[in-house]
């Protein structure tokens, strides 16, 4: 009896001591659920730069054969809109300018020309994405609207004169022969005009004339990748002067009467630039 007994107190011991280990064993942490990270989608097209830098080659109706140069940078405002800023440089040429030939000297120059014009134009605008192009083929439409400050820059027209020749009728090397503005009064047509003097001749007396200006166009992009850009744009430019540019003395053209005739101080023209550029 007192063996069962033994036996029995020791098991009942034994059951203790074990519920006691369990209750002191640390408790096992509940098993968490394990984040999967999903990529996410690739950007877009539209997504997939930030800016846009272009350059471009303008040609306008109150130009000559080339008529300026520009540069643009965009900045993306979101997938239809982006706002820019824009520099153009152009050369105005007035349709009633002509080149006259000095047949005993071979020479050029522009009859009755006073002054060469060019505009520099600092433009702000935005412009509206129309139609996308795909990631890398196709064309892209933008609407462009953009205005600024006009720079007239009137910059004298220099001529190289045989003050020796106008005496005497007679060109020799040993004449004495002055560069200096243009002056249809004072400098004969017909006379001793031997050429035009280098380009940047009279570049100290330019004149600024401020303006304004508005322009709207349509650009049509073409892009084989995504970081690269070339198109052409096309547009209509109003500009304005606070007076007259003066390019052509009008005292003594045939037929004009006063300024009006030649000089003007509205400037409406269409346009069309081709340009080529990069995205970032």
């Amino acid at each position: 009896m007192k063996k069962f007994l033994t036996i029995g107190a020791f098991v009942g011991l034994g059951g203790v001591g074990a519920h006691s280990a369990l209750a002191q064993a640390p408790a096992q942490p509940e098993t968490q659920p394990i984040a999967v990270a999903v990529p996410s989608p690739a950007p877009s097209d539209e997504q997939s730069y930030r800016r846009e830098t272009v350059y471009g080659i303008n040609f306008n109706t109150q130009g000559g054969l080339i008529g300026g140069i520009n540069v643009r940078s965009s900045r993306v405002l979101d997938d239809r809109w982006l706002r820019f800023w824009s520099l153009e440089g152009v050369f105005l040429k007035s349709p009633k300018e002509e080149t006259v030939t000095n047949p005993y000297t071979g020479g050029s120059f522009t009859g009755y020309k006073t002054n060469y014009a060019f505009v520099l134009r600092p433009s702000f605008g935005v412009q509206r994405v129309l139609f996308r192009k795909a990631a890398e083929s196709g064309v892209q439409i933008n609407a462009l609207l953009s205005a600024g400050p006009s720079f007239g820059l009137l910059m004298p027209y220099y001529i190289s004169y045989d003050y020796t020749a106008a005496q005497s009728g007679q060109f020799r090397n040993e004449d004495t022969v002055i560069n200096e503005q243009y002056d249809p009064a004072k400098h004969t047509v017909g006379g001793a005009i031997v050429d035009r003097a280098p380009f940047f001749s009279g570049i100290g007396g330019t004149k600024i004339v401020p303006g304004v200006h508005l322009r709207g166009a349509l650009s049509f992009e073409y892009g084989r990748y995504r970081d690269a850009v070339a198109g052409a744009e096309v547009g209509f430019l109003v500009e304005a002067f606070t007076k007259r540019l003066i390019t052509l003395d009008p005292s003594t053209v045939p037929g004009a009467a006063d300024s009006n005739a030649l000089n003007k101080q509205f400037f409406p023209s269409v346009y069309l630039t081709l340009y080529l550029g990069h995205r970032s």
